[in-house]
């Protein structure tokens, strides 16, 4: 016979298992999302995603233009903590994207923090290849100032397309 404490300490240790096992099913579960193969292209050849994010109200913020990576279909991109866009997501905000224009293909997607410095690293070198200002140095991301949290890294998982 079990005694009241016992049994709320299996109830609290199945409890752990059922949230540890819901964790790790989020770290290994692939990508909730499809893209479709025009809109991949897209993000391959494009400078910009425009991204928006959604208020307490539940409108949209207004739709801006960010730079980004596009790597292992994985999007990927940066901004700074106090910004708008970086307080909605931390909110639990979904991350409305138009590839390439405010008109283009629109994607639905989950932000999650990433601090790798690897990866933020890659991130900085595949923007110089791509934008000729962060080839000069300027607004590439760099580790250093993420793991210093002045900068906020994001990879984005797609919910639809």
């Amino acid at each position: 016979m079990t005694s009241h404490w016992q049994g709320r300490g299996v109830a609290r240790a199945a409890a752990l298992a059922i949230a540890l096992g819901g964790l790790a099913s989020m770290v290994t579960a692939p990508h909730a999302g499809t893209v479709s193969p025009a809109t991949k292209e897209l993000l391959q050849s494009s400078s910009y995603i425009y991204t928006a994010t959604k208020r307490k109200s539940g409108e949209l913020s207004e739709s801006v233009p960010i730079w980004f990576m596009y790597e292992g279909d994985r999007i990927f991109f940066t901004t700074g903590p106090e910004s708008w866009k970086a307080k909605r997501i931390a909110r639990g905000s979904p991350l409305f994207i138009n590839v390439g224009s405010k008109t283009g293909p629109r994607l639905v997607g989950r932000a999650t923090k990433i601090i790798d410095p690897a990866l933020v690293d890659r991130m900085g070198h595949a923007y110089s290849d791509k934008y000729w200002i962060a080839w000069l140095g300027l607004f590439r991301p760099r580790s250093d100032r993420v793991t210093s949290g002045k900068t906020v890294a994001y990879l984005v998982d797609v919910i639809e397309d």
